[in-house]
């Protein structure tokens, strides 16, 4: 966990005070509702269907216990008892009133949170891999550099009002579960041959109307640079991103129109310019921010104990242990993903008394530290094996130990026409009705990773672009349909999906994506061979062939 300093929340106090006159002026009529829109959206608020929604950045999805038991008091107090967690490693509350949003923030405040750059034309909250810091795979902690993107994106004069939007993700492990290449710039941590530590740079990737995979144009940028030319990056950006249309003002429009090859080379003439001054990160600075991190005192434990290794003869206990538990870093430790995905149940919400029970269980076992993975689930880093079987037993009592981590009914799904202004179509009751469907953990298991994705408009928050099977709602003639494609993926191997047919009603959905699967099950080579493969392998005729038949 990164330590704040009495800095970062006078900053944060003064903010609120800020935002609560802003309020009071709104509220009395001072400001109309066009005037106090970019106060507000510069503090992750949002006008929704029914109500405001306040974002909350929860930077490089990492938690501490504190901040999660005061969401839950957010969620209790001034919202319905709940909270939905993003794709960006946000926190979202979607029914505070608006007289009530100054005190929400300022509780929040005081432990180190706030919604600032959670909205607006600017550099957004940096993401990163949920398992940073714990697992074998990474070569170093991407937090460390997300935490320096962070202090020198936050209100960076220069950037404040962009062409559009702009997202950055880090990965610093061979298997990438950030999704860097669908974001505006995506990191890739790695060791040269010589050993040195520096990022492959990868810009103009992105979902919504125009989706696009990021394009690597330096495929080293020793970490000592990275400020630099992440400001050349954004300069170029800058200047020559289109301000005329909203639709092709994203940065991966840009790349796209002009080429990756000619973005880079006035990427690196910009570079050139400022390279080596204000923005070098020295050793002493990287050290400085390094030392902010307080790592868990991890104890001497082995592999396996006996506690474990009793508790596995229990057949619920090794069904979870052997779906939501991972190899960690240290000897005798484990990660644990938290699936808030239990059948029927929104995707990504949480409830007040959830986010209290994990906020406990982190205290008690976890050295008091939360993530938020970009699946829409928490994860517990740095658990003792010892520790799992009772782990399992409090998170089971809470409704917390669903174990369907990337299985099928594991859904990533955005808010969607329930709440959002923008939608076009509803996505919570697509996913909970497809996730009855395949509500037998057997048979689940039995299909294998498989991930489905939906959003409710074209704007992709459910990123469903990059889901083996995404689901698009879409409106014609004020009816609910939704576009299907098959073959997506935000790994490393990252694709967009291919489109299966004509859209469907929304009656027609859970059945179709129920004739899919079968039709997987039927044409794989074999157990082994994973939904993606398959799709990869026969590509979406088979499947358009025998789905649209069936409708």
């Amino acid at each position: 966990m990164y330590a704040y300093d009495e800095f970062d929340r006078a900053f944060l106090a003064e903010r609120v005070d800020e935002f609560r006159d802003q309020v009071v002026r709104r509220l009395s009529g001072a400001l109309t509702e066009d005037e106090f829109k970019p106060l507000r959206l510069m503090n992750g608020v949002y006008l929704q269907l029914h109500a405001y929604m306040l974002r909350i950045a929860i930077p490089y999805g990492t938690l501490n216990a504190d901040q999660l038991r005061r969401m839950a008091h957010v969620a209790r107090t001034y919202d319905r008892g709940y909270g939905h967690f993003t794709t960006r490693q946000n926190i979202q509350f979607n029914w505070i009133k608006l007289e009530e949003l100054p005190e929400a923030m300022a509780a929040l405040a005081e432990v180190g949170v706030h919604g600032i750059q959670t909205s607006g034309n600017c550099i957004r909250n940096v993401t990163t891999d949920q398992w940073s810091g714990a697992t074998p795979e990474e070569c170093d902690d991407p937090r460390i550099w997300a935490e320096i993107l962070r202090q020198y994106s936050t209100l960076h004069p220069e950037f404040t009002y962009l062409p559009r939007k702009f997202k950055i993700a880090i990965t610093a492990a061979a298997h990438d579960r950030a999704a860097t290449k669908v974001h505006d710039v995506g990191l890739r941590l790695h060791r040269n041959a010589q050993g040195e530590l520096g990022f492959e740079v990868l810009v103009g990737g992105g979902l919504g109307r125009t989706p696009f995979v990021g394009k690597s144009i330096r495929p080293f940028l020793p970490v000592r640079d990275l400020l630099s030319y992440i400001e050349a990056i954004m300069r170029v950006y800058n200047q020559y991103g289109r301000r005329d249309n909203i639709y092709k003002a994203r940065i991966k429009i840009l790349v796209h129109e002009i080429g990756a090859e000619a973005f880079a080379k006035a990427v690196e003439a910009e570079w050139e310019a400022i390279r080596g001054g204000a923005l070098h990160l020295t050793d002493e600075m990287i050290a400085e921010i390094r030392g902010r991190f307080i790592y868990p005192a991890f104890q001497a434990l082995e592999d396996d104990p006996a506690e474990l290794v009793e508790a596995l003869k229990d057949a619920r206990f090794a069904t979870w242990y052997r779906n939501s538990v991972h190899k960690h870093k240290v000897p005798g430790h484990s990660i644990v993903t938290i699936s808030l995905k239990p059948v029927g149940a929104p995707p990504g919400d949480a409830t007040a008394d959830q986010m209290d029970v994990v906020a406990d269980l982190a205290d008690d076992y976890g050295f008091g530290e939360i993530r938020v993975g970009h699946e829409q689930n928490l994860c517990l880093p740095n658990i003792a094996q010892k520790d799992l079987p009772e782990l399992w037993r409090r998170l089971d009592a809470a409704g917390l130990a669903t174990p369907n981590v990337n299985l099928v009914n594991d859904i990533i799904a955005c808010p969607g026409l329930d709440y959002c202004a923008l939608a076009n179509a509803r996505a919570i009751p697509v996913a909970q009705e497809i996730a009855k469907r395949f509500s037998d953990l057997d048979r689940a298991r039995g299909i294998g990773r498989l991930h489905i994705n939906i959003s409710g408009c074209i704007n992709a928050c459910g990123h469903h672009h990059v889901g083996h099977i995404g689901i698009l709602g879409v409106e014609k003639n004020g009816q609910e349909f939704y576009q299907i494609t098959l073959g997506g993926r935000a790994d490393e191997h990252a694709q967009l999906g291919t489109l299966l047919g004509p859209a469907v009603s929304y009656e027609q959905v859970p059945g179709l994506i129920e004739d899919v699967v079968d039709t997987y099950m039927e044409l794989r080579a074999g157990p082994h061979e994973l939904f993606i493969d398959t799709v990869a392998r026969l590509g979406v005729e088979p499947f358009k062939e025998r789905v649209y038949a069936a409708h």
